[in-house]
């Protein structure tokens, strides 16, 4: 297939491409590193990409550094630096005004030197253990948490992945690229001002979901754990937990086995139940009306175990006549953990069934919350979202490898393990040479980056296989396929269309006013799509606009890469946004209340900050 025997021109052929990308992008039915690996090879198909140059973009100085500072960020938060300022940032206090300032501040000045969704990750298990220690809602720090972390991405070259590509852009047109710290002048007054707009104003604009952040508020715990007791004449007796999984087909988690006054906590029982086990579990009225009908187990009224059959009789009837509440449980040593669902997880579309929680990960899943509350249906048809909160309960030795593979970011109380000091100190020490000679210009970004990340694997202080997971694959497929979709868009003449139809547009208007206009659209692509394609798309369009105008392409350059990472409006414009959504009990429609007037005083910094650095 080529061009010439579809008969459109190759800037036409683009914009469908580009138009089909945008809406799948925008639908988020199919993965977005899916959707722009499609795009590529779709831009091959047409001719509109060289069929040797697609996968160009797997080698391009962009990709290497943003997967390099992925491992970096890693290394920093396995050596205990980080964790260092989350000790000291829980001393902060109650006063909100104070934790807001703490909490965001720190985040921004994480996301400067790591990926600013490592330093969100960092970070959210503090703010919620905050908000349940001072009875908080969450949804106060959340927010501001997660757009505290774009804004600091803005402030260095390996902040954020927009800045990476804007540089490397540069770098094709110019020969020269941007400097680690070419970012700050601007990027650090848009993010102190958003910080104080933040913690002064913008946290007013978040709602507050009503409740305390804490497990049993949110999965309403104590009402749904119930116990019953194995009879001699029920199904169940001499069952396994995994041959009673069968019968009942479906899944009900059973957190402990209680005999002879020991409990034993469900993942850790490998026996046959016998006449007078007690299961503790977690089920509603369905599940209960289930066990009772297949398997022959009833509930006990009173959840401590009683010492013979008229003690429970008589406890049932007390319970019945007085209609009162049944105690709360004590869950204590049951080890559950909270964990809420990443972008990039293998959960996302899939049920407890499909994953095999229980038989491959050795996780039960209690509970889900999504939208801040408890989801009623059925656990088995449960299919996960991004952003949805699971209660689970699993090995404590082993739970943190199980929620790493699978994509969650714990929630629970973070415990902080500070590392070795010397692996400490090396951590430091290799990041701020690789610095220096980005400085100096004695390596390119890229090389520097990936030197160090090479050094911290081979003297441990990170190791090989958690290496590995550090790197986003989504991202990496993403800003490789879209590389050179990006440049088709400016090869093919499409990027000079829309530029011309700016120029037109703003040719009887200053110059800043089509800097404004290409704030505005670079901001709302960014907004539906991934930041990193906001900026390859919107850059060839900045170049072309630069040059019609007959100036400095580097103001336009910027006015892009701070645009691009100012995703303040939906939850899905950025991973730290979808990150905070479940947590935060959050609504679609929440975000622009405080995203929107973010953006604009972004916007309204920003653009003078840029022509005062970087002059027409």
């Amino acid at each position: 297939m080529n061009i010439e025997s579809i008969g459109l021109a190759p800037s036409t052929l683009v914009f469908i491409v580009l138009g089909i990308t945008l809406a799948a992008f925008m639908w988020g039915r199919f993965r977005y590193d899916l959707v722009a690996l499609a795009a590529l090879l779709g831009s091959v198909m047409l001719g509109l990409v060289p069929a040797d140059q697609a996968f160009m973009g797997f080698g391009h100085p962009a990709v290497i550094t943003v997967a390099a500072v992925l491992v970096l960020s890693r290394g920093f938060e396995r050596s205990g630096v980080v964790d260092i300022i989350a000790n000291q940032v829980l001393k902060v206090g109650e006063r909100l005004l104070l934790q807001l300032l703490v909490l965001v501040g720190t985040v921004v000045v994480l996301s400067g030197v790591m990926n600013n969704v490592g330093a969100l990750a960092l970070l959210l298990p503090v703010a919620m253990r905050l908000a349940r220690e001072h009875n908080t809602s969450p949804s106060l720090l959340l927010m501001p948490l997660a757009f505290g972390s774009l804004l600091g991405g803005l402030t260095t070259l390996i902040g954020t992945p927009p800045n990476i590509i804007i540089s490397a852009y540069r770098g094709s047109v110019t020969g020269e690229t941007f400097g680690m710290f070419s970012y700050t002048p601007v990027g650090a007054l848009v993010a102190i001002v958003g910080l104080l707009f933040i913690v002064l104003i913008g946290w007013r604009l978040t709602p507050k979901r009503s409740g305390q952040a804490s497990t049993d508020e949110m999965f309403d715990t104590a009402n749904y754990l119930v116990e019953l007791k194995v009879s001699g004449d029920s199904k169940a007796c001499g069952l396994t937990l995994h041959q009673l999984y069968d019968e009942l087909e479906e899944t009900i988690p059973i957190l402990a086995v209680v005999r002879d006054d020991n409990r034993r906590a469900g993942y850790s029982f490998y026996g046959v139940l016998q006449e007078g086990d007690i299961l503790l579990l977690e089920a509603g009225p369905d599940e209960l009306k289930s066990l009772e009908d297949k398997v022959g187990l009833s509930a006990i009224a009173d959840p401590k175990e009683p010492s013979d059959s008229s003690s429970v009789d008589a406890e049932k009837e007390e319970d019945a006549s007085n209609k009162e509440s049944p105690q709360p449980v004590d869950t204590e040593g049951l080890q559950l953990i909270e964990a809420v669902v990443r972008n990039d997880s293998i959960m996302v579309n899939r049920s407890v069934r499909q994953l095999r929680l229980n038989q491959q990960f050795g996780l039960h899943l209690v509970a889900v919350a999504r939208d801040g509350g408890r989801l009623k249906q059925r656990l088995r048809d449960i299919r996960f979202q991004t952003g949805d909160v699971l209660l689970l309960q699993g090995s404590e030795n082993e739970i943190a490898d199980s929620l790493s593979t699978l994509g969650c970011l714990p929630l629970a109380n973070r415990e902080l393990h500070l590392g070795q000091p010397r692996k400490l100190a090396m951590s430091i020490g290799i990041f701020a040479l690789a610095i220096l000679a980005m400085l100096f210009d004695l390596l390119p970004a890229a090389v520097a980056m990936s030197t160090a990340a090479l050094v911290s694997l081979l003297i441990g202080v990170l190791p090989l296989r958690e290496g590995y997971q550090a790197i986003d694959g989504p991202v990496i497929v993403l800003l490789a396929a879209m590389l050179p979709v990006g440049e088709a868009l400016e090869t093919s003449g499409g990027a000079d269309i829309i530029a011309d139809a700016l120029l037109r547009f703003g040719v009887e208007w200053p110059i800043i006013v089509s800097l404004v206009g290409l704030f505005a659209l670079s901001m709302l692509l960014s907004n539906v799509v991934n930041n990193a394609a906001a900026a390859l798309l919107m850059a060839p369009i900045a170049a072309s606009l630069a040059s019609g105008f007959e100036v400095s392409l580097d103001p336009f350059l910027m006015v892009v890469a701070v645009s691009a990472s100012c995703a303040f409006l939906t939850p899905i414009g950025h991973q730290s946004n979808t990150l905070v959504l479940g947590p935060g009990g959050y609504r679609f429609g929440d975000y622009w209340k405080l995203g929107l007037p973010l953006s604009l005083v972004v916007m309204i910094v920003a653009i003078p900050a840029i022509l005062w650095a970087w002059p027409l």
